[in-house]
């Protein structure tokens, strides 16, 4: 019993299974014995049948199904006095069973007894298993079936309704038991009181009012609508709006909404006179107040009354809730809340008007526009919040994402727009104009010190790009020192003049005739222009990302400010405007644009015609329609391309949209082609326009026409107009990208929300482990470097040690130092290395090393250069959030991916499942993917000979009777019947031996050795033998279904294999795999195992162990992200791909899989299946230790994440030589 006891113990969940495997075996004692022939009504030696669950709340027991007996007979015996009153029941008595009803049952249950109820795993005092039995109804309170009262009456709750019908149907059975009516009439009753209990409990039927279970569940339900998430006080929402005088850290809060907030401020002795006025001015006036709270814990409204006096009482320590005035710390957010930067902390600015606005810069954090979009702002109410909202949600301390440590604030649109036109190489002011544009940037505090003019004579004029200057540099007391030289994105290689002996290799790239690199030397831009590549968000190069680093992230706001200052009022005064001038062609653009489309439509033409002739060449692993396809796409899309590029070159430099494509700030080289010269080809689910009609797209196109017109392409531009078959293949793509968008939403959605609930409770702790919150270790070092993935410099390393380097360098330009001996500077770097750089990656050593050794040494750095040269390296703060972190780093990406399949069109026109499907399919472990394949290196024998290659091809892809069969012939004879198959003559390395063999295997066919004879040189016999005796029929019938099945043997190869490819790659040759069989495939002779790789994740598992199948999670995730465009730090993978392994087992993130991870009741009810997880937490008596986020949560008690951890620890008095007790182990007892 004590042994039964400790089974229920939490800890040890995994042993249930023990108890499960002894429950197939029974041991009577002696005494049980006795008790039983003492207790025969018990019927403990009756016959245990099947128990079934019969209708909706029927459960029978089929005593006799199995055995049958005198027990049987006696049972059937019982029916006899009933059947003989009414014969026609006869028929129905042979059907009989037994029905266990809810009073059997219990009975049942209360004579188990407390040493069985531990061996069930149930505690005998508090679940002994009769309690699960009702005997009593317990009625919810008031609060949860609350009355709705109309004019002249109150309608009462559909739960208040039916406990009253339950109470009405028990009174009538009641009275039926006192007054004997009959016994139908009380099992009608009976049965009808049972149904509606059961409704009490739970009714999931349509048309029928919600009850007790279904409040709970569901996204509305009591612990996602009530305890996971709740409305909340102190929170404000209305429309946004942009202003570019704001500072990036600010919010402009219109007053209306500021005297409705309020935040509660303590009286002191500095603050007394300020909140005196404020409550003097009361609830209508801005800066007032609400309301007092006295030391004494009284309240005074102060919207009547005399407040002067109010004012006058008021005393050191009393409480003024007043309105939220400038520079309160507010938090403010827009939903759909996909990461942590969509609620950041703002400082408030109280101004007129009824909108929030807020500096353009913070817009993609919060992937918010001002097309109507509504944002919210909550207010914390003590000065703890307010302090961690500061520091750990303010803007400038997230001014890069942690997905991947790219700036997400920075500037956007017409801050780009604005940047871009002023640094150009023909931008030239006078000194009033430049010191009017340098004053757009600062308030009058701030004391500006020109630089000095780029051109002295004939007049002084200074550059755009010293507008820049004084913007990094304004005096000497506010100067920053930045270097940087990076590509813009008009960067083109220099070439060298007609004539000229340089080689392009040997020119600087400063010498792009685009004047598309910058150089920024001490803060001075040398050339180049500033584009979104320079200012804008997602690119470590960038100009913000930079000073950053450098000077911190004040410095970096400073500068966002000061050019959303600049760009609006220079724009302002500038004008910038976009018209239909803008997208009309020029003569030279459409004559060339028709030279192209005729061209491209020439060339198409002919494949057509080689496609109808046969002469075809097709691709690798294609046949001639889908050669076809591929080619005449290719065509049409370089026939985009080239009109794309005559547009940008042919359009003037001063063309509105032009501009804005080249910076970055809106659109795209494709969009001003679309506009101007071409739409191009239209996409449906990564093809052209597939056939609607009888073989063809419209009717207005010939039957099996490929032309380009008839399959999508569009040759006019939208200033043109589109013809109406354009027109309409033109809406069809877009309504397919409208359902596209409106079905992501909700996958991605449910996919984070799975993501988050798998990973919330995974912090960092001192020694840099990753744990959950019962302390199970996932990770032993995050990220195995233990580095915060915000404040990583580089993908390839985590320090971009060029460019401290160069930072170095800037800090110490007055130096009077000898420059360092190379050994002497290889000293410092090994007293460095053993001192500082314990714990650190090899690869990032030896790349510091190379580092050293190659540019510090060559260069002879000054001591102080050297001590100023920072690593850069910050570990992940102690207590972060990783797991949350890495699941919205994770699923955020997710919205932006597509959401149908996309197709890889390459030479082996391999179909690989990407974007969201395949992210579902990684994360959810699925056993059957879409697109499942194998990648073969070949060994070195065979990896440069195609025709070797083929070989091992042969050897792996599924071949059938089909592929190598020219006939299947029927031989009918009086005596018996036979199937003559003829091999082609063309088959390789399949002798007719195998082909027998694997006849004789293939399961279906049930045929043996004697069937099957081998007919010299070319044909293998097939003999029928029926087992009717002399039935024609049946033997007929017999050899058409082998006929029918023949065809699909496989002969040769893998039988999961669907296909196999031959893909050059680097020169050398792979096989690539279609299908299932990664073991196999290892295995085949000419294939290098150690290379083999599959994308499917427990194939690898499987095959090659944990380990591989991890690392198959990290990269089949990295390489969808990649695929779209997406970068993401692989820490975060690396996190969640620790998770679904670290049980020894692939666990899916799905309500399965997490079951495995978590054991809190409350956080599994709070997921998914709300009611099962509470009725198994019930019944086995389960406990939840509360140290979870989720139950945290909807406890209302403090998590256990960063500031949430630390607990007061208080020293205990007792002697220095007291020993504490030993910890109990779980089977001391025993």
């Amino acid at each position: 019993m004590q042994l039964a006891k400790k089974f229920r113990n939490a800890r040890t969940a995994k042993l249930q299974t023990v108890i499960e495997f002894c429950a197939k075996f029974s041991y009577l004692p002696s005494k049980s014995i006795d008790f039983i022939i003492l207790n025969t009504e018990l019927l403990f030696f009756s016959n245990a049948g099947t128990v079934k669950k019969v209708g909706a709340l029927k459960i029978m027991h089929e005593k006799f199904s199995k055995k049958k007996g005198e027990e049987e007979a006696e049972f059937r015996a019982s029916f006899e006095t009933i059947t003989s009153m009414d014969p026609s029941l006869k028929s129905h008595a042979q059907k009989a069973q037994e029905n266990l009803s809810p009073l059997t049952v219990l009975k049942l249950l209360e004579r188990i007894t407390d040493q069985d109820c531990e061996v069930l795993g149930l505690d005998p005092v508090n679940g002994r298993p009769e309690l699960f039995i009702w005997t009593a109804l317990p009625v919810p309170p008031v609060c949860i079936r609350p009355s709705i009262g109309q004019e002249d009456a109150s309608n009462e709750d559909d739960i208040t309704i039916l406990v009253s019908d339950i109470i009405q149907i028990n009174t009538v059975i009641r009275a039926i038991m006192v007054e004997g009516f009959p016994a139908t009439k009380l099992m009608e009753h009976w049965d009808y009181l049972q149904l509606q209990v059961a409704m009490f409990v739970t009714s999931d039927l349509p048309g029928i009012p919600t009850k007790l279970l279904s409040r709970l569940k569901g996204k509305h339900g009591r612990f996602r609508g009530n305890l996971s998430g709740k409305r909340v006080d102190f929170s404000g929402r209305t429309v946004i709006g942009p202003d570019p005088n704001l500072r990036i850290d600010q919010v402009a809060v219109p007053e209306r909404i500021a005297k409705v907030l309020t935040y509660p401020e303590r009286v002191t002795d500095y603050n007394i006179e300020r909140l005196k006025e404020n409550v003097i001015n009361g609830t209508e006036k801005h800066p007032g107040a609400t309301y007092i709270t006295l030391a004494n814990g009284s309240k005074r409204f102060l919207k009547y009354g005399d407040r002067k006096k109010l004012a006058n009482e008021l005393r050191v320590g009393d409480m003024v809730q007043r309105h939220l005035q400038d520079d309160d710390i507010v938090l403010f957010n827009r939903q759909p809340s996909l990461h942590k930067l969509s609620i950041m902390a703002h400082f408030v600015k109280v101004r007129p008007w009824r909108t929030l606005r807020f500096n353009e810069c913070v817009c993609q954090p919060y992937n918010a526009d001002f097309d109507g979009d509504e944002m919210n702002l909550h207010v914390p109410q003590t000065e703890e919040a307010r302090a961690e909202a500061q520091e750990l949600m303010g803007v400038k301390n997230n001014l890069v994402t942690p997905r991947n440590g790219d700036p997400l604030i920075a500037a956007t649109q017409d801050f780009i727009t604005a940047s871009f036109l002023q640094s150009r190489r023909d931008v030239f002011y006078d000194r009033t104009q430049f010191c009017q544009i340098v004053n757009y940037m600062f308030d009058s505090l701030v004391n500006i010190e020109l630089p000095p003019p780029t051109i002295l004579k004939p007049m002084k004029l200074w550059t755009g790009k010293q507008v820049f200057s004084v913007l990094l540099k304004p005096n000497e007391e506010l100067a920053i020192l930045v270097n940087l030289e990076t590509k813009c994105r008009t960067f083109e290689k220099p070439k060298p003049f007609p004539g000229s002996k340089l080689l392009p290799a040997n020119l600087d790239s400063s010498m792009c005739p685009n004047d598309g690199f910058l150089i920024i030397l001490n803060s001075e831009i040398m050339s180049g222009v500033v584009d979104k590549s320079i200012i804008g968000a997602e690119n470590k190069k960038s100009l913000f990302y930079t000073v950053l680093r450098d000077y911190g992230a004040v410095a970096s706001a400073n500068c966002m400010n000061r050019i959303a200052k600049l760009s609006a009022r220079w724009l302002a005064n500038q004008g910038f405007s976009i018209g239909i001038d803008d997208v009309q062609p020029g003569e030279i653009l459409r004559r060339e644009k028709e030279s192209l489309v005729v061209g491209g439509y020439e060339k198409c033409d002919d494949l057509i015609q080689q496609r109808k002739d046969g002469k075809l060449a097709t691709a690798p692993g294609m046949d001639e329609d889908q050669t076809l396809e591929r080619e005449i796409s290719r065509i049409l899309s370089g026939l985009r391309d080239s009109v794309g590029n005559i547009c940008m070159t042919e359009l003037n430099k001063y063309n509105a949209p032009l501009i804005m494509s080249l910076c970055g700030s809106k659109g795209s080289k494709i969009n001003v082609s679309q506009m101007v010269a071409l739409v191009g080809q239209q996409i449906i689910s990564g093809s052209r326009i597939p056939d609607g009609f009888i073989d063809r797209s419209l009717p207005h196109f010939p039957k099996n026409s490929k032309t380009p017109p008839a399959k999508g392409f569009v040759r006019n531009s939208f200033y043109t107009g589109l013809s109406p078959p354009e027109f309409l293949f033109h809406a069809v793509s877009g309504r397919e990208g409208l359902v596209d968008t409106a079905v992501k939403t909700a996958e991605t959605g449910y996919m984070q929300r799975r993501l988050m609930k798998a990973l919330e409770d995974l912090t960092t702790h001192y020694d840099l482990s990753v744990r959950n919150s019962t302390g199970g270790v996932i990770q032993f070092t995050y990220g195995d470097d233990g580095l915060d993935p915000a404040k990583i410099e580089s993908s390839v390393q985590p320090v971009e040690f060029s460019r401290n380097l160069l930072h170095a360098n800037s800090m110490f330009l007055e130096s009077n130092e000898p420059a360092l001996l190379p050994y002497q500077i290889v000293d410092i770097f090994k007293l460095q290395k053993e001192k500082n750089f314990v714990g650190f990656s090899s690869e990032y050593i030896e790349a510091l090393e190379k580092f050293v050794t190659d540019e510090l040494v060559m260069k002879h750095v000054e001591l102080r250069r050297l001590q100023g040269f920072n690593d850069g390296l910050t570990a992940s703060a102690h207590r972060t959030a990783v797991g949350a972190v890495g699941a919205q780093s994770i699923g955020e990406p997710g919205t932006q991916m597509t959401l149908k399949t996309f197709h890889f069109a390459g030479v082996a026109s391999m179909n690989v499942t990407l974007g969201v499907p395949r992210i579902k399919e990684i994360i959810n472990a699925s056993k059957n993917i879409n697109t499942p394949i194998i990648k073969a290196h070949l060994v070195e024998r065979t990896r440069d000979d195609k025709r070797s290659a083929r070989v091992v091809q042969s050897r792996i892809e599924r071949t059938t009777l089909e592929d190598i069969t020219e006939y299947i012939e029927e031989i009918i004879s009086p005596s018996d019947c036979s199937l003559k198959i003829k091999i082609s003559a063309k088959t390789l390395e399949i002798s007719l031996e195998s082909i027998a063999i694997s006849i004789i295997r293939n399961s279906k066919l049930k045929l043996s050795e004697s069937d099957i004879h081998i007919e010299r040189p070319d044909a293998v016999i097939v003999k029928i033998n029926s087992t009717g005796k002399g039935d024609v029929s049946q033997t007929f019938q017999l050899m058409q279904s082998i006929k029918r099945v023949l065809p699909k043997v496989v002969v040769k190869g893998l039988p999961l294999v669907n296909r196999a490819v031959i893909v050059p790659v680097n020169d050398q040759y792979q096989v690539h795999i279609e299908g299932y069989g990664l073991r196999e495939v290892m295995g085949t002779e000419g294939v290098l195992g150690l290379k083999t790789y599959s994308n499917h994740i427990l194939e690898n598992w499987k095959t090659l162990g944990i380990e591989a199948g991890r690392q198959t999670i990290i990269d089949e995730i990295i390489s969808v992200m990649q695929s779209h465009g997406m970068t993401i730090d692989q820490r975060h993978v690396m996190l969640l791909a620790d998770l679904m392994t670290f049980k020894g087992e692939i666990l899916g993130i799905t309500r399965f899989g997490i079951a495995k991870m978590k054991d809190s009741v409350l956080m599994l009810a709070s997921f998914e299946k709300t009611t099962d997880h509470l009725f198994e937490a019930s019944f086995f008596g389960k406990k939840d230790e509360i140290t979870g986020v989720s139950e945290c949560i909807i406890m209302g008690v403090p998590m256990g994440i960063g500031t949430g951890l630390f607990k007061l620890l208080s020293r205990v008095n007792r002697p220095e030589d007291t020993i504490p007790l030993p910890k109990k182990l779980l089977f001391d007892d025993l």
